[in-house]
């Protein structure tokens, strides 16, 4: 990852004039082996174990609270974006009462978030088009659900899956970091990790395993430090950096 900020001159001690010296190739990411079908399938047996019903940390009740909330949620947490919507729900939770609100209405109660006039601009925008095009329902469909403002190929994932039951996989930072590290699905972008997770989890585990595996990298394999110690994945995961420790038993 380059530095922040320029970097000095190109002069050492032995005076001005001399040559940098060639710049160093950043050493490529490790590279792990894909787990097979039997690994995949212990995987999820021990993550649906741990957790049967997995859902979203986001607080909702209709569809459409969940759209708002999940396009609010872009560079901010769950947990910030429930403080916000708990105050915005009982006051607006419908196309009709957010159009009604407008941009400016909206602002005062999203501005604890980040990037939060362009999320009022596109929710806002959201809510109308819905009014519009759907008869202010939420379609299931992806292609209509994409067309609307602010609404991209993982927060359409999201309500699909979320709201309407379907097998869909919305990879987020968290998600990445997992099927890459565990040998889920290694991928170099968003979308060939997506591919990569629909054809690597077991079908039965398909509905549920956005959830598991966001978790997992949100409480467990974290960014900075993964507490390998107390993953119950660590003997079938790939990561050649574990985080040293001795490991919890495996639950037979």
């Amino acid at each position: 990852m380059p530095a922040a900020g320029k970097r000095g001159a190109s002069k050492n001690a032995a005076g001005a004039g001399t040559k940098a010296p060639a710049k160093t190739k950043p050493k490529a990411a490790k590279r792990v082996a894909r787990l097979g079908a039997a690994e995949a399938e212990e995987m999820f047996a021990r993550l649906k174990a741990l957790n049967p019903t997995p859902t979203t940390e986001l607080e909702y009740s209709t569809p459409y609270e969940l759209l708002v909330a999940v396009a609010l949620s872009a560079q901010a947490t769950d947990v910030g974006v429930n403080k916000a919507t708990r105050k915005l729900f009982p006051v607006a939770n419908t196309p009709q009462a957010i159009v009604a609100l407008g941009v400016e209405g909206l602002k005062p109660y999203i501005a604890t978030i980040g990037l939060y006039n362009t999320k009022a601009a596109n929710v806002v925008a959201l809510s109308q088009r819905l009014l519009d095009e759907h008869a202010g329902e939420v379609p299931r469909e992806r292609a209509a659900l994409e067309a609307l403002p602010g609404v991209g190929r993982k927060t359409a994932n999201v309500v699909l899956n979320t709201a309407f039951g379907e097998p869909t996989m919305a990879v987020d930072t968290h998600i990445f970091r997992v099927a890459n590290r565990t040998g889920l699905a290694p991928g170099k972008t968003v979308r060939a990790v997506e591919d990569g997770l629909l054809k690597s989890v077991p079908p039965a585990y398909l509905q549920d395993a956005h959830h598991w595996l966001i978790l997992h990298g949100r409480y467990v394999c974290k960014a900075r430090k993964p507490d390998c110690p107390h993953c119950a994945i660590r003997d079938l995961c790939r990561y050649p950096d574990k985080t040293p420790g001795e490991p919890e038993p495996v639950a037979a």
